[in-house]
């Protein structure tokens, strides 16, 4: 963070502004992004919950859904199983206390190694209008968990679907205050059509995107 803070300061050196913008600066800039009006928006007659796993089935995600989270590690476990997928994996720390023994999976709570190859994630929410999850960073909820294994499960909430782009970004702002060091938007596994325009999954990230949404 320190080379951050190096970096802005020496731009706001060159605006001849102080090194830290001052608490007046701060409130000036949130009151601009709170009161700016939204762009037009395509018209959404549709359902959020719906609208989002029909959009991320169409990303090549696969969609479940249980009535709790603590039904989430046998729904796990059925689609591991079902896949021929190891039964083994790392989550986030909030699912540490999951009864994930019960449902035959063994389930580390830390960051993703090269040799992990499930790894179980939340979201801080998910987008309806495009079937995408999105992530922010912090030491809870480590990047590496999404991206590094070739299996990423994500258990998200059914109140956490909000209608679109637009909303998320909202979100974020209410309940963060601050932006995370990173956002990421995940929409279906990892694909590139780099090589002779053939569509390849799995090139840059996970071969499989499986979503369990929860009430």
């Amino acid at each position: 963070m320190a080379a951050r803070d190096n970096i802005l300061a020496r731009i706001r050196a060159q605006q001849g502004k102080p090194a830290t913008a001052s608490v007046d600066e701060r409130a000036e800039v949130q009151s601009h992004v709170r009161s700016r009006p939204q762009h037009p928006r395509p018209r959404a007659e549709w359902e959020p919950l719906a609208r989002f796993r029909e959009r991320a089935l169409g990303l090549s995600s696969t969609v479940d859904e249980v009535d709790s989270l603590t039904a989430a590690p046998a729904a796990v476990a059925r689609y591991l199983r079902s896949n021929s997928l190891p039964l083994t994996a790392v989550c986030w720390t909030e699912f540490a206390e999951l009864d994930w023994r019960a449902a035959g999976i063994e389930v580390a709570a830390r960051a993703a190694r090269d040799s992990d190859l499930v790894g179980i994630t939340g979201a801080f929410c998910a987008i309806a209008e495009t079937g995408t999850l999105m992530t922010v960073s912090s030491p809870r909820t480590p990047g590496t968990v999404s991206l590094l294994p070739e299996t990423h499960i994500a258990i998200v909430r059914g109140v956490r679907i909000v209608r679109g782009m637009e909303e998320a970004w909202q979100l974020m702002r209410d309940e963060l205050k601050q932006p995370p060091r990173a956002v990421s938007f995940i929409s279906g596994p990892s694909r590139t059509a780099d090589i002779e325009q053939t569509v390849t999954l799995g090139a840059h990230g996970p071969y499989r995107v499986h979503i369990i949404i929860t009430g």
